[in-house]
């Protein structure tokens, strides 16, 4: 199953969102990032659980979402795209608080062995109600990320900057190859 589960993480405003948006638009399943998502509902009803209010809790929700995410993807067949994932949040709350989750999750709940990897994109970064931090402040966690997926055996497969469709033909070839 998690062979099925293909994550596409890297850098916030890296085109992710996009690129998942076709790949649903080709007929693949796929899972809308955990933290927007959590921002939305948060935004909505006045809550704390915010990255810029109190990251770690919104950290918290962010993995209770993603390994949600894992147990209702396990009712689809094929390929499951996932906008980040448990571990991006379980990377992030340990680099935040330095409690041990991205070991102990990142074991247990697996996905591909390729991540594919937005990098950083200067030209179409943007801000938004959701996203309110700048590109300084995504580098860092892109690094993070860099430095977390292979440690966890993962294969890092970087996102050609191209359209979302030649991006979307490049995910499947290789995860085809």
């Amino acid at each position: 199953m998690a062979e099925r589960f293909v994550l596409i993480s890297g850098c916030s405003s890296g085109g992710k969102s996009t690129l998942l948006a076709e790949l649903g638009a080709r007929g693949h399943h796929t899972v809308e990032e955990p933290g927007r998502r959590i921002v939305k509902q948060e935004l909505v009803a006045g809550g704390r659980a915010l990255p810029w209010v109190d990251s770690a809790a919104f950290l918290r929700r962010a993995i209770e979402m993603a390994l949600a995410d894992r147990e209702t993807a396990a009712a689809h067949s094929g390929w499951v795209f996932f906008d980040r994932g448990l571990v991006d949040a379980a990377s992030a709350l340990e680099d935040l608080t330095g409690e041990p989750a991205l070991a102990e999750l990142g074991a247990l709940h697996r996905y591909h062995r390729r991540v594919f990897m937005a990098p950083p994109w200067p030209e179409i970064y943007v801000t938004d109600a959701e996203r309110r931090h700048g590109l300084e402040a995504a580098l860092p966690e892109y690094r993070r990320l860099e430095r977390d997926f292979p440690a966890l055996g993962y294969e890092l497969v970087p996102l050609p900057k191209t359209t979302a469709a030649a991006r979307a033909d490049f995910v499947l070839a290789t995860l085809s190859a």
